[in-house]
């Protein structure tokens, strides 16, 4: 059985890390309150990378992989790439394609061209890149299929990795743990979302870990199967009470589907 390690997305306490006194105090909670060891570093405030390395040095954390701006990652990518060998991360991430490149089949083979080309100086030095989904890119194009079709079948699987969301692929309208079998191979990360159903009304929107309607042991077993070495919590709204208390609320939750799934 693959040996999964769990996490927290630091996006979802983004008004927590602003600098590097709060990200200091936020990562001494997630630490030594919740018991976390792997962190994504995701909109951390803009303070100098080193700064950065020096605080997960002192608490010890793994850095799973990061989301960085599109420009950077094609434009400055060497550079990119020594920040990431200085926080000890081994993996950049995208958050999102830009709009440019989501308007029909063309465009996306340029995203597609552009981010092989990355991932390729990126694996030349240990490292790889991977691709965070929404629902957009379960959006049809003219040729019947859909963007993350695209996404699979034309980039080059040794330098062109996902971060598959839960939420969002089922907002996408296909099983999340079908999906993530489908990525097999393809996924060092992979970001559990709940979905929660709306009492009397047919809507759903994001929610505590635990707390929703996905079925999250079965995406835990389709990460086992599709090769996974993380699952990292992320919640970008709706939280229950802060988002300090959801995250300790879905990080509880998630090391119970992690210990009864072992």
């Amino acid at each position: 059985m693959n040996e999964i390690k769990i996490g927290v997305q630091l996006f979802t306490l983004r008004d927590y890390i602003k600098n590097y006194e709060d990200t200091d105090k936020t990562f001494d909670f997630l630490k030594n309150e919740l018991g976390v060891d792997v962190v994504q570093i995701s909109a951390i405030g803009d303070f100098e990378v080193e700064k950065q390395a020096e605080l997960v040095k002192k608490y010890g954390f793994d850095v799973c992989v990061t989301h960085k701006p599109w420009d950077r990652i094609i434009n400055d990518t060497d550079r990119l790439i020594d920040e990431h060998i200085l926080i000890g991360c081994k993996q950049i991430g995208l958050g999102c394609m830009p709009d440019e490149f989501r308007t029909d089949l063309a465009a996306v083979r340029r995203f597609v061209a552009l981010a092989n080309e990355a991932g390729k100086k990126m694996k030349a030095k240990g490292l790889t890149f991977a691709y965070h989904n929404h629902a957009l890119e379960f959006a049809r194009l003219e040729d019947g299929r859909t963007i993350m079709d695209v996404l699979i079948e034309e980039t080059d699987p040794e330098v062109f990795f996902f971060i598959p969301d839960t939420y969002w692929i089922h907002m996408g309208g296909v099983n999340e743990a079908d999906y993530l079998r489908k990525l097999k191979g393809r996924i060092k990360v992979c970001h559990f979302k709940d979905w929660k159903v709306t009492l009397g009304e047919n809507v759903g929107s994001i929610t505590e870990l635990g707390c929703g309607n996905l079925d999250l042991d079965a995406c835990y077993a389709a990460c086992v199967d599709a090769g996974v070495s993380y699952i990292v919590y992320e919640q970008d709204i709706n939280f229950a009470v802060d988002p300090l208390t959801s995250t300790a609320v879905s990080y509880k939750n998630l090391k119970q589907i992690h210990e009864r799934n072992q």
